[in-house]
């Protein structure tokens, strides 16, 4: 089916989202963690609200929750988006700029921040799109806030064609997905989907049905400190500790050095001195055997180090995150195919990807609601250097829409 979608009008909806400033903090303890997330899940509210969905809220937890009414038998159908940016870059005063018909030469988006298809390969693909970016001191936010672009348009569209058949369609958009937190309040009981998809994933025709198994871990160590002219024999570094345990880790197990199934260890942020040194490592595989090979080693090479320092210099705390979605989507592997052929309908070549990540469908297929993920058409997530094809958002839309129709 044909739709005409207006491609200005998903860019306009886009950068209104993009400015809002939903960077998620690991370091609070609220949900949600940023102030940002309940300001956009209020604007989101109002605008599905002004579009015709009924059911439209803004839950205690900050979950948006909606519902397109069905005009036929069909299936109940989630969509799911989240709200949150990563924290990694700079989420404030985003301004989102428009590349007309991008001619394949360099983007400056500042000095330091150059896209290029010599260090981008993959954008050689988009030569003569318009692409979206943020202005070099922010990442754009195409993570998550093209899936939620894609989702409401879609609604928006069916809503204005009532000549298309759907069933129902509930929305849920989460809070705080990129620090792993995004289903810890996901009112499940109301979301009574037959099953549903996130649309969270990458570049144009990635599909997902597999993620990593995630576990963080928090490595404090302990030292002494002691004027370092009268240190001999008494002093115990902790940054001294914290050192060689990064050095201690197996080399070529970390993000740099792997692809595709290759699991890693992480040392994702650091902080101290020489009394005390808080190391904060995320442990990722595919395999949830491997990833507890993984878990075992920190514990050992903590053994080692208490053993060495003496008891107490070294602590390693491991959190279970989230879990490979494989096993519970894999029994109904019919709604990847369903994925699939929407894909294939909207003129989009489909590949099967393994994520390198997770999704709050990991969590969701885990607590009984199977959650594939469907591509937005981001690049380079996280950073300054991400950007956002045009097109591949217009077509993240019309996948959405094949994927709902009866």
């Amino acid at each position: 089916m044909n739709y005409e979608l207006d491609a200005e009008r998903l860019v306009k909806r886009f950068t209104a989202y993009a400015q809002i400033n939903t960077a998620s903090d690991e370091r609070s303890t609220q949900l949600p963690s940023s102030e940002g997330q309940w300001q956009l899940a209020e604007y989101l509210k109002n605008e599905l609200t002004a579009l015709g969905l009924t059911g439209v809220k803004v839950t205690d937890k900050c979950y948006v929750l909606a519902e397109l009414p069905s005009n036929t038998e069909a299936p109940v159908i989630g969509l799911i988006a989240h709200m949150d940016t990563s924290g990694e870059a700079s989420g404030e005063n985003v301004q989102v700029t428009m590349h007309k018909a991008w001619d394949g030469r360099d983007i400056a988006l500042a000095p330091d921040c150059v896209l290029s298809t010599k260090n981008f390969p993959e954008m050689s693909a988009y030569i003569g799109q318009d692409i979206l970016t943020a202005g070099g001191a922010t990442l754009l936010g195409a993570d998550d806030k093209a899936g939620l672009t894609a989702i409401v348009s879609a609604c928006e569209y069916l809503l204005a064609h009532p000549e298309i058949r759907h069933g129902k369609i509930l929305l849920a958009f989460t809070p705080d997905e990129e620090i792993g937190r995004g289903t810890d309040g996901f009112p499940l009981d109301e979301f009574k989907a037959d099953f549903a998809y996130t649309v969270d994933g990458g570049k144009l025709g990635e599909l997902n049905y597999e993620t990593f198994n995630a576990c963080n871990a928090k490595i404090i160590f302990n030292g002494v400190s002691v004027h370092p002219g009268s240190a001999k024999n008494k002093m115990r570094n902790a940054v001294t500790m914290a050192a060689e345990w990064q050095m201690a880790l197996p080399q070529g197990e970390k993000p740099e050095y792997t692809e595709n199934y290759e699991g890693f260890y992480h040392c994702l942020r650091i902080e101290g001195g020489t009394d005390r040194v808080e190391l904060d490592m995320i442990l990722r595989d595919h395999d949830k055997n491997i990833l507890a090979k993984r878990k075992q080693l920190l514990l050992d090479l903590a053994a080692f180090m208490n053993a060495k320092y003496g008891a107490g210099s070294v602590e390693c705390n491991l959190q279970d995150v989230y879990c490979n979605m494989k096993e519970y989507i894999t029994p109904v592997f019919e709604i990847v195919q369903r994925a699939e052929n929407a894909m294939r309908e909207a003129g989009v070549v489909h590949k099967l990807v393994p994520v390198r990540g997770g999704t709050d469908g990991s969590r969701l297929s885990e607590m009984g609601l199977p959650c594939p993920n469907i591509f937005t058409g981001g690049h380079n997530f996280h950073g300054r250097f991400e950007y956002l094809p045009v097109p591949s958002l217009v077509k993240c839309t019309e996948v959405l829409l094949n994927i709902v129709k009866a």
